[in-house]
């Protein structure tokens, strides 16, 4: 057995084990480290994501297909649906709650109720649409123009939706979204600016605050591999060259800041001396890594990936039954004041870094990317 393959039945395993506690709790699991899971405190069924819990246990489903995966799966969508239901509640986030729940649920099931909310999520985002060239981030007064670079990730679900119905327009507005981001947000060195405000009317750029990095114009490190994998996916997904372009050159940049343990900084511009991590970032970066290696057949692609992945293993990665979860590194953001989200074990990360695993184990179900059933 390689080491990809033994590393993810025992992660698998331990989730077959540890996830049976999760209806326990109010809410869908988005913290563990400790005996039980944790949902958001701000908001438990609605918590931006809540798609990734469900997104794991479909991972399960599609490899190991314990009947316990899909039940799991479903009873978290269960509680998520009802979000986008009512509708204020909804964000950009759209992708990330809604396509690797019920759009992972129809890939791998073919059920007809999931296809219709992944659909209806679908054109949720896409009103989220400002015709001065974006997709609206956030809610709220004041937040009109405010666009945040993890909407890369959120796009999948507009390609897919356009697969699924064959209507241009989802994917058209993808296009439109990943090229304003590439102009807007990528920098000349191939990092990334968290967010950016611009006038909602006119699309001028107005201010790049911090976000959840450490100061304006640094670089938070998950907010360059949400730019690395959102690119990659977008390249795959339409297969236009200037995607694959930028995905290359935001992945250059990774490369060169990863530490030589093969953790991941929270923000790349930290002081050196500074050992605080958010490993999230290197799981996202190592899948977006594993298919850029895919696309481009460059082997440095996928030596940083091993080094990500193994650097994890080493150094973060806690396999045991008595604790919830894998990761133990993950930091939401720079800024102290997110209080509990520092080096902690937060459930993305663990989606990550499954997906990545698989990846390499040769038996990801590539929840990213949901086509239209044969009938």
């Amino acid at each position: 057995m390689t080491w990809e393959q033994a590393t993810l039945k025992k992660s698998l395993d331990k989730y077959l084990v540890t996830a049976k506690t999760a209806k326990d709790i109010k809410g869908v699991p988005y913290i563990g480290g400790g005996k039980g899971w944790k949902a958001a405190e701000n908001n438990p069924d609605g918590w931006w994501t809540n798609g990734f819990w469900p997104g794991i246990m479909w991972l399960g489903h599609a490899i190991d297909g314990d009947g316990f995966w899909l039940s799991e799966a479903r009873r978290a969508q269960d509680i998520i649906l009802p979000q986008m239901h009512g509708y204020y509640n909804t964000s950009h986030d759209l992708g990330f709650m809604y396509l690797l729940s019920v759009g992972a649920d129809y890939k791998l099931t073919g059920s007809m109720d999931a296809l219709r909310e992944t659909l209806l999520a679908a054109n949720l985002l896409q009103g989220r649409w400002n015709p001065a060239g974006f997709i609206r981030s956030w809610n709220g007064e004041g937040r009109e123009g405010w666009v945040i670079v993890d909407c890369m990730m959120n796009l999948p679900l507009l390609y897919s939706a356009t697969k699924l119905t064959g209507d241009p327009r989802y994917a058209m507005l993808a296009d439109l979204h990943a090229d304003f981001t590439a102009r807007e947000h990528i920098r000349e060195n191939g990092s990334s600016n968290h967010i950016v405000i611009f006038d909602p009317y006119t699309a001028r750029k107005l201010f790049t605050p911090a976000g959840q990095g450490k100061f304006d114009g640094s670089s938070w490190s998950r907010g360059q591999a949400w730019a690395l994998y959102g690119f990659t996916l977008a390249a795959m997904h339409g297969r236009h060259e200037r995607f694959l372009y930028t995905a290359e050159r935001v992945a250059r940049y990774f490369i060169s800041q990863i530490d030589d343990n093969g953790l991941t900084r929270v923000d790349f511009d930290q002081p050196k001396d500074e050992q605080y991590y958010d490993n999230i970032a290197g799981a996202v970066a190592a899948c977006g890594l594993i298919e850029l290696n895919k696309l481009t057949g460059k082997q440095e692609y996928l030596d940083a990936a091993l080094k990500l992945l193994h650097g994890i293993d080493d150094h973060t990665a806690n396999y045991g039954h008595g604790t919830m979860g894998i990761l133990t590194r993950c930091t939401a953001a720079y800024d102290a004041s997110y209080g509990k989200e520092k080096e902690c074990n937060l459930i993305y990360g663990d989606f990550f870094y499954l997906e990545a695993l698989a990846k390499l184990a040769g038996v990801d179900p590539m929840l990213w990317v949901v086509d239209k059933k044969k009938a």
